[in-house]
């Protein structure tokens, strides 16, 4: 399953303020978002992977979509109860319980409910690059990631960085975005394409 380790990055706002705060801001006032991602994978030696970009979208808590469009296309939809991963390609469909996945994940920091300290130990990362960092680490070992970092330029979370258990480092760079827009909440369902091949249900 490309990229499902992926599965989400979001955009905050605040004031003046440090990541953390950032942060919790954003999960208190921000229902809803939407963007346009790139997305770069990296393995543990510094060579790009993967690129690949798309449009993504959530509402809070639980429910969220991202939409792959080059270099292939990929449907990833958290309706509130089951993930599903849609590989057009293979025309093959995945679906999983939604909390056994996105625990531990940037679902949970951003799309999840508002108990964020529960699942991570959070801190401010100061600034580098024009952008102020937020360190993120999932207290659950049983995770994929090992650290999530978050950079914010005025009020919005611009910037993500995952590391992964394997070595691999993906940057998420987020455009176009929009906090609490109306979103039909038939973005957020998924029907299996008919014929498709449907594993996990």
């Amino acid at each position: 399953m490309r990229l499902l380790f992926l599965l989400f990055a979001l955009v905050a706002s605040a004031a003046h303020a440090g990541g953390v705060d950032r942060l919790k801001a954003f999960i208190a006032g921000a229902k809803t978002a939407q963007a346009d991602f790139v997305q770069t994978v990296s393995d543990k030696n510094g060579r790009i992977t993967q690129q690949a970009s798309g449009q993504m979208a959530f509402a809070r808590p639980g429910k969220f979509r991202w939409d792959y469009n080059a270099p292939y296309e990929q449907v990833i939809v958290g309706d509130g109860a089951k993930l599903w991963l849609y590989d057009v390609d293979l025309d093959q469909v995945t679906v999983k319980p939604l909390g056994d996945v996105i625990a531990g994940t940037p679902a949970a920091l951003l799309a999840g409910d508002n108990a964020i300290e529960k699942y991570f130990s959070l801190k401010n990362a100061g600034e580098s690059d024009g952008l102020e960092w937020l360190d993120a680490t999932p207290k659950n070992r049983d995770t994929t990631f090992e650290r999530i970092r978050m950079g914010f330029k005025g009020d919005a979370l611009v910037q993500m960085e995952l590391f992964d258990q394997f070595g691999q480092h993906t940057t998420l760079k987020l455009t176009h975005f929009v906090r609490n827009p109306s979103i039909a909440p038939s973005r957020f369902k998924f029907t299996p394409p008919k014929g498709a091949d449907v594993i996990g249900e």
